[in-house]
């Protein structure tokens, strides 16, 4: 399984931590956030690579021109101006019949092997990955009259879901593929013919949008193991 990875953005809501380098290059543990994006990958045996580039492709270049044991990482510039949709669908000519795709500044314990199996028995060509909606705010509880009872930081609302990416798609998805925008055209022009599903993910899932992000990341690496391997040290390493 080929895995397509979104790394060609201009990274606007990290400035200016994305002045010089791309997003998923940006450090988490001394490693771009990218190379723990494929190595949870490599971990459950995915290690062909597929980076389409374009914001500062150079510094993505430089950090793979010596190649990664046992893993096949095919560098794709799709432009500095394309949008999601564009970044995948201009990665078509290298694609096979079914491959993973997903952002580069997103990392997940999503059971790989469920989310296939999950797409292969639904009969669509598209899946993608949700999660639950982590609020950005902390919340109160309150009674009738106001009086504060208690607070909630950033709680979950399991009621409402987000796209995480970790897409899977098989290769007649592009026979339907219409707009430039993954999220506000090709999705939901697949949605309605009935060509999209939903896995449901609720382990970790963070991405990384800003300095604070990239902080929190790094705090978890320090604390212990990557909450975003299912495998560590299975392959890739």
């Amino acid at each position: 399984m080929q895995v397509v990875i979104l790394c060609g953005g201009m990274g606007r809501r990290a400035y200016p931590l994305t002045e010089e380098l791309p997003k998923p290059m940006l450090p988490i543990g001394g490693r771009p956030i990218l190379w723990h994006l494929m190595q949870l990958f490599a971990d459950e045996g995915h290690t062909d690579f597929v980076l389409s580039v374009g914001y500062r492709h150079e510094a993505i270049r430089e950090y793979f021109k010596s190649g990664v044991p046992g893993w096949r990482v095919e560098i794709v510039d799709t432009g500095e101006g394309a949008d999601t949709g564009e970044r995948i669908s201009r990665c078509r000519h290298v694609l096979g019949d079914r491959f993973f795709a997903t952002y580069g500044d997103g990392l997940a314990d999503v059971p790989l092997e469920e989310l296939l199996a999950f797409h292969a028995a639904h009969g669509g060509l598209a899946t993608l990955t949700s999660v639950p909606l982590t609020c950005q705010y902390g919340t109160i509880e309150m009674d009738a009259a106001g009086l504060v009872q208690s607070f909630r930081e950033k709680p979950v609302l399991r009621e409402h879901w987000i796209n995480a990416g970790f897409f899977v798609m098989d290769r007649g998805v592009f026979d339907r593929w219409e707009g430039t925008n993954l999220e506000r055209e090709v999705i939901p022009t697949l949605t309605r013919q009935g060509l999209v599903y939903a896995y449901r993910h609720d382990g970790f899932f963070k991405s990384l949008d800003s300095s604070k992000d990239q902080q929190e990341l790094e705090a978890m690496l320090r604390a212990g193991p990557a909450p975003w391997r299912r495998n560590p040290g299975v392959a890739g390493r």
